[in-house]
């Protein structure tokens, strides 16, 4: 008989989840890398860096225009909805947080309350002098004619996402950090977990002795053996499939792609 697999999320009073491209792909939004993924398009590339956006800022608008355009259009799946729904049914002491590192904006658009666009978002518009107070805005339109200018203080304005040569906001850090400072699950979800400091946060997690999951349509442990061992246990397959048995009525694990549970000698305090 097929083992069924399930979370309870009764069981945990802080779950953090860190999603990335790979949930959004059943809403037909590419993934940065792997595949067919928007990374391994040097002129997409190039759109994305803030020399870039400071040299030719109509250009960069060109081509957050139409990722506006492509997320506007998309809706949120069942992986979306399901985080979500999970959301509501914690009791008053527990907490969910998602930390994504998309600019969809579709776990906001799903119903979650408590989201950290870790990269920002291309649904939202800000002015690119640091020093004007002008607040960022939900913004519809596309600027793909002209380089739209601040009200305040007349500099362009730019999309509110975190380009290449950029940190991330502070407030965005912090509020990560205290959210996983209490974390008694973490689920990473259809991310390479490669980009610092996001890379950081399982092994943050692990440390804290809350339970690491990870959810992929690839094996984290066949690409990086050592840093995957962070998580506790790895679940393959699509998000939009996984996610919303694996916190309802459950799954069997001939119904996953894969399923690769702690190996003991493998566990980070075995190499140290």
């Amino acid at each position: 008989m097929a083992k069924r697999h399930r979370i309870d999320p009764s069981d945990y009073r802080s779950i953090v989840f860190l999603t990335g491209a790979g949930i959004s792909v059943a809403s037909g939004i590419r993934p940065y890398r792997g595949p067919g993924g928007l990374w391994n398009d040097e002129t997409l590339v190039k759109f994305s860096d803030l020399e870039t956006f400071r040299k030719d800022p109509l250009a960069v608008w060109r081509f957050m225009s139409e990722t506006r355009r492509i997320s506007a259009a998309a809706r949120p799946n069942p992986a979306h909805l399901a985080l979500a729904e999970l959301e509501v049914r914690l009791e008053a002491e527990q907490s969910l947080t998602v930390i994504t590192q998309n600019i969809d904006g579709l776990h906001r658009r799903a119903g979650s309350s408590h989201v950290i666009e870790f990269h920002g978002s291309v649904t939202r518009t800000r002015c690119s002098n640091h020093r004007c107070d002008f607040p960022a805005f939900e913004d519809p339109l596309l600027h793909a004619d002209s380089v739209p200018l601040c009200s305040v203080c007349g500099a362009p304005l730019r999309p509110d996402v975190v380009f290449f040569g950029e940190i991330i906001p502070s407030v965005r850090g912090a509020a990560a950090m205290e959210a996983l400072a209490d974390c008694d699950l973490f689920v990473a979800v259809g991310t390479s977990a490669s980009v610092y400091p996001a890379t950081r946060f399982v092994e943050w997690a692990w440390k804290r002795n809350a339970r690491t999951v990870f959810v992929n349509v690839e094996s984290f442990r066949d690409r990086d053996p050592v840093a995957a061992t962070w998580f506790r246990e790895e679940y393959i397959g699509p998000a939009e499939r996984i996610l919303p048995r694996l916190f309802g009525e459950g799954l069997d694990e001939e119904e996953l792609d894969g399923y690769r549970p702690e190996v003991l000698e493998d566990l980070p305090e075995a190499r140290e």
